[in-house]
This record gives structure tokens, C-alpha cells and sequence, in this order.
């Protein structure tokens, strides 16, 4: 039995329903069954989610089941499936979405060849019967670039705007350099500094074609669907991305895209709020109000300005409350 290829990640809670055939994909992966190693987490599910993970991994050479008896979020079990990545070669991928057969063979394979720290593909967003092609903000395919170039500019969706952890794959030296893990804790939006911190500090990656992985949305048990306390998570998370920044040596290059970026998703999350109770929608306007005051006002202003009238006027009340509005 030789070293894996690629290790795969497979964090899941309550997704019985679905597993299966995230599972039954990567079975799909490599003619050769010894390229693949399964690490799956059973993060405190309630259903059997973690029973089929272990009878699915009799049918992987490679495969370790990691139970959580509670729930500790996808960052945290995504940095328990990390600890026990083997090969040159990690990938994430979600308890409820699936691969297209030799997506990874064709990664790992595209990995070497381009000798890069990570790669990031297109996917196919799946919502009931219709599936629409989301492609990655990069010109670029198949071509070695800067992370860092891959950022701006500021007024246009780019690469960090595309964080999902699942859209590619990633050689292990990103693990040896302290990139791969993900904020502990976070219950939401733990891709929003990973991504950013992924982009400012690695030396190189790509934008390939690849045989699709497809996501998953409007699942009821998603936290993208979910309207509770952990929705509040993507505040903490917009601070600690705004904080990477801030330390990078070329931070006032960087700092006008970050600041659009908090106040964009913290327009999204107060439209969403209006379906919340009304003491959590309190507190996530006042986290909203702490996470400007760190922002630069002068960044602030600039942005205000180009938000669209819904977006800045969601945001009004909870800006003055700041001294950003004139």
C-alpha cells in the first residue's frame, strides 16, 4: 500500500440525507484506489451521518472516521482533518456536495505539473432541479500567478471574493507554512481571513479546468440558511480579516478591498437580519458598529460612496452611530 495522492477532508453534521453520495463520489476519483485517503468528521451529528461515514470508509484503502461527541463548527473540524493529511496533496469538500468522476485525478495531476501552492477551479451551484456555472474571477486559466495580484482591484469581485475552501486543491507545503488552517471557533464566514491570509502569504497558484465539484444550496440544516447566534460569527471574522491586513507590509494597498468587503457583507447581513428576533438583530448591529470603528474612515467614506442606494442606506443608521456619516 503506497502513499496517497491526495488526502481528502470531509467535515459533516446532520447531513444523512446527503452523505452518501458525497461519499460514493469519491470513490470515483482514481483508477487507482491507493491515491485517495478519506478523512472524514463526524462533527456531533444527530443522525447517521457518522454511521455511514464508517461504512463507507471499509470501501476506502486509506480512511480515518473522526467523531466529535459535540459540534465544534466547520473551522474547527476542518483543522482536525489537517492533522491527518498524508501525501503532497489536501482538498476540502462538504457533507452535502459532490465531485464529477476524476476531478481529483486531474487536480493532483495539474498540481504537479504546475508546481504552484494551490489550485482554484470553477463549480456548478445546485439549487433543486437547476444548476448554474459559477466561474472563479481570474482571467486567467492554467496560468502560475501571484496570490497577492489575484486580490484587487477593490472595486471588482476577485479572488478572495471567491473563498470556498472546497474549489481546488492545495500542496501540503501550505500546511508546513501555517496557511491551511482556519480560525478556531467560527461557526460562519471561517473562510472570509482563511482566504485572505491564503492570498496575501502564499508564493503562487492557478485557475484550471477540472471535472466539476457541485454545491449544494437552500439545504435546510446549512448555516448559510440558518438565522442564529452563529450567524453572528461573520462580524468576528470580518475583524480578524481586517487585522491580516492591517500587518501586511503593503497594507494601504490592500486596505480599500478589505474595507468594501466588510461593508458589502455587513449591507447582506442586515437585509437578512430583518428575519431574525429582535435582540439578535440588536447584536449583530452593534458587532457591525465595533467592526467599523476599526475600519480607516477615510477607506470608509471612499466605499460608502460607491455602495448602491440599498445597500447605503441599510447601512445609515448603523454608520452615524460610528461618526462615518456626513
Amino acid at each position: 500500500m503506497r502513499t496517497p495522492l491526495v488526502t481528502v477532508i470531509l467535515p459533516a453534521k446532520d447531513a444523512a440525507p446527503f452523505i452518501g453520495t458525497t461519499l460514493e463520489t469519491l470513490l470515483r476519483q482514481f483508477d487507482d484506489p491507493d491515491a485517495l485517503k478519506l478523512v472524514a468528521i463526524d462533527d456531533g451529528s444527530s443522525d447517521d451521518t457518522g454511521v455511514q461515514m464508517r461504512r463507507y470508509a471499509e470501501r476506502f484503502t486509506h480512511a480515518e472516521v473522526i467523531t466529535n461527541p459535540r459540534a465544534v463548527g466547520l473551522a474547527s473540524a476542518r483543522n482536525q482533518g489537517l492533522a491527518h493529511v498524508e501525501g503532497d496533496a489536501f482538498c476540502f469538500i462538504d457533507g452535502d456536495d459532490w465531485m464529477q468522476p476524476h476531478r481529483l485525478q486531474v487536480l493532483s495531476s495539474r498540481l504537479r505539473e504546475l508546481d504552484c501552492d494551490f489550485l482554484r477551479t470553477d463549480h456548478v451551484r445546485v439549487t433543486g432541479a437547476e444548476r448554474k456555472i459559477v466561474r472563479a474571477p481570474f482571467a486567467w486559466r492554467g496560468t502560475v500567478a501571484s496570490p497577492r495580484d489575484a486580490i484587487l482591484p477593490a472595486d471588482d469581485t476577485t479572488m478572495v471574493d471567491y473563498p470556498y475552501a472546497w474549489a481546488g486543491i492545495f500542496h501540503r507545503r501550505i500546511i508546513d507554512r501555517g496557511l491551511a488552517a482556519f480560525p478556531e471557533g467560527l461557526f460562519t464566514a471561517e473562510d472570509r481571513p482563511w482566504i485572505w491570509r491564503l492570498h496575501l502569504q502564499a508564493e503562487s497558484f492557478a485557475v484550471v479546468d477540472a471535472p466539476a465539484l457541485l454545491y449544494r444550496r437552500g439545504v435546510s440544516t446549512s448555516l448559510t440558511q440558518v438565522r442564529d447566534q452563529r450567524q453572528l460569527d461573520f462580524v468576528r471574522a470580518l475583524a480578524q480579516t481586517v487585522e491580516i491586513v492591517k500587518q501586511d507590509a503593503e497594507a494601504a494597498r490592500f486596505l480599500p478591498k478589505v474595507v468594501w468587503t466588510a461593508l458589502a457583507l455587513s449591507s447582506h447581513h442586515m437585509v437578512r437580519s430583518r428575519q431574525m428576533p429582535p435582540l439578535l438583530r440588536a447584536e449583530m448591529r452593534r458587532g457591525i458598529r465595533d467592526l467599523l470603528a476599526i475600519l480607516p474612515a477615510r477607506e470608509v467614506t471612499a466605499a460608502l460612496e460607491r455602495l448602491d442606494g440599498p445597500r447605503r442606506r441599510v447601512l445609515a443608521r448603523t454608520l452615524r452611530g460610528t461618526g462615518e456619516m456626513r
